[in-house]
């Protein structure tokens, strides 16, 4: 799955449109690594955003295209 995709469907990011701007203005590394927006998602990648002054980790825990928002923290782990 897409990267800004997965942003949205986890809920990590609201909108899809700003995901996409994250990831042009290299504010979201996977795997330590800048990654594009369409940068391919899988189980045990590790996503660091970097938002202002604070720089959050989160683990792939699983994929899916479409989830309830209740579920959606299920997607991922917060490591740091």
């Amino acid at each position: 799955m897409r990267l800004d995709k997965f942003l949205k469907v986890s809920r990590i990011i609201k909108r899809r449109t700003v995901a996409k701007d994250f990831a042009e203005h290299e504010r979201v590394l996977v795997n330590g690594r800048v990654a594009k927006p369409s940068t391919e998602i899988k189980k045990g990648d590790r996503i660091t955003i970097q938002v202002g002054n604070r720089t959050t980790v989160y683990e792939v825990l699983d994929i899916k295209d479409n989830v309830a928002a209740s579920e959606a923290k299920n997607l991922y782990r917060v490591i740091d």
